[in-house]
Order: C-alpha cells, then structure tokens, then sequence
C-alpha cells in the first residue's frame, strides 16, 4: 500500500478504483486489483 499526500491520480489510475473514509484516514481501494491500495493521512 502507498502512503501519498494526494489521492486524486491513485483514483484515476483504474476504472474500479473506490476512496474511502476509515478512521479518519482515506483510502483507496481496488477489489478487482489490489496492487492500486494507497492511503492518506
């Protein structure tokens, strides 16, 4: 999983790609390809 300060091209990197909020953390997340996991804050 990548940690990075912004989440706007891990999003846009594949079409089944989901940002979400756990925690107070975001994420995103990938279930048809986990390799595309990052997260912020």
């Amino acid at each position: 999983m990548k940690v990075k300060s912004s989440l706007k091209n891990a999003k846009l990197r594949d079409k089944n790609c989901q940002v979400v909020k756990r925690r107070g953390r975001v994420y995103v997340i990938n279930k048809k390809n986990p390799r595309f996991k990052a997260r912020q804050g």
